[in-house]
């Protein structure tokens, strides 16, 4: 149950994704990683993984935020944390391309878009849809659409970054297990304990970035917790001109019966798009398969037919993933109530790889002084209460 020359952990990150490499790496700014202040990160397959959440070549970014506008100062954080690692890993990872988010009348994506963009005093455009369609051309939006523009979004390239929080970490000292499944977690008097096939490791505190993985090792979460399949597509659009880097933003399109995702093709793989809405529930994550098949691709070659037509080529690829949904659709980012040594960091109910910078962060903050600056009550557990015994 311990670390290098017998030593329990000061700290452990189950999940080395998004959130649980993030975390891993604000622990070693933190002064984790030497001496007796050991740290280490546990990850159940090979970290850039297609098993869960944290793959697929782009996650859109974006400062006004049509979920709720009390998420747009942790995205200030997460964009400023975001270029200051790039500058540390010599890396870059995140593309300005703007965004555009449009919808059918009454469309809450517009308008809560717009609602962020005015209450936050952000930089934005209202367009309707002759004006997204003229500026954009790959678009064909049909009349009584609108769109909020915003100048400062893009895309982050998941692998990349998440490859650059681990690579700093370990500079840093921390340790990094790969095949190291996590079975259970059993705390004790001195440190928590975690149980692996081959081993236990103990640490001081510990911090839960199992994505869908969370209620495996957290069954008291498993009530409020739904695991929805989501399929990605890649096309070689009829006009490929159109939807380069430099001629298509990130969007998101809330059409007539479903929500619509996309990205420019940035690196000759082709344009990227998936439906919001994911196509199933799963029973649990070790469920999931790469299994996309015709069905899947219909589904999203019907959208394009009608919003942007010239985009519905070739199919290119299709790759699935897993959105860890709360009811609320809310983060859960917070003390575990019956033990706060334990800090759980990640079922983001689909919008959440852009924060991972920020979510790191606070992860370390939670982990190490049991509270953090940032605003994160919209994220407690105690929200479910009731809903997690």
């Amino acid at each position: 149950m311990t670390g290098r020359n017998g030593a329990v952990y000061a700290a452990a990150v189950v999940g080395l994704g998004a959130m649980g490499s993030a975390a891993l790496f604000h622990l070693t700014r933190r002064g984790l990683g030497t001496g007796d202040r050991r740290v280490i990160g546990l990850e159940q397959f090979e970290p850039g993984h297609d098993r869960g959440s944290s793959h697929g070549e782009s996650r859109a970014i974006r400062l006004g935020y049509s979920e709720h506008p009390s998420y747009v100062p942790l995205l200030r954080r997460a964009f400023r944390n975001w270029r200051a690692l790039e500058k540390l890993s010599e890396t870059a990872f995140l593309t300005t391309t703007g965004i555009l988010e449009a919808g059918k009348p009454g469309s809450r994506m517009v308008a809560g878009s717009l609602e962020a963009c005015l209450l936050h005093h952000l930089p934005h455009e209202r367009l309707d849809a002759a004006e997204v369609n003229r500026r954009f051309p790959a678009f064909a939006l049909p009349d009584g659409y609108s769109a909020v523009w915003q100048s400062e979004g893009g895309f982050l390239q998941p692998e990349v970054a998440d490859q650059a929080h681990r690579a700093l970490a370990a500079a840093a000292g921390a340790e990094i297990a790969t095949r190291a499944r996590v079975l259970a977690i059993e705390p004790e008097r001195d440190a928590v304990i975690l149980r692996l096939a081959d081993r236990q490791i103990a640490a001081r505190r510990l911090v839960i970035a199992a994505g869908p993985w969370s209620a495996d090792l957290l069954p008291q979460l498993r009530p409020v917790l739904a695991l929805k399949r989501q399929v990605l597509c890649w096309y070689r659009p009829r006009n490929p001109a159109k939807f380069a880097l430099g001629a298509l933003p990130v969007f998101m399109v809330d059409g007539e019966d479903d929500i619509l995702y996309g990205f420019p093709d940035f690196r000759g793989s082709g344009f990227k798009c998936a439906s919001h809405l994911g196509s199933r529930v799963l029973a649990q994550a070790d469920d999931a398969r790469q299994d996309a098949g015709p069905e899947d691709e219909r589904r999203t070659r019907r959208f394009l037919q009608t919003y942007l037509p010239e985009a519905a080529g070739p199919l290119l690829a299709m790759k699935t993933c897993i959105y860890t949904m709360t009811p609320d659709e809310n983060f859960i980012l917070d003390l575990l109530p019956e033990d706060p040594r334990i800090v759980v960091a990640s079922p983001c109910s689909g919008h959440g790889y852009k924060f991972a910078s920020v979510i790191g962060e606070v992860a370390a903050d939670l982990a190490l002084d049991g509270a953090t600056a940032h605003d994160i009550g919209r994220f407690s557990i105690a929200r479910f209460a009731g809903g997690t015994d």
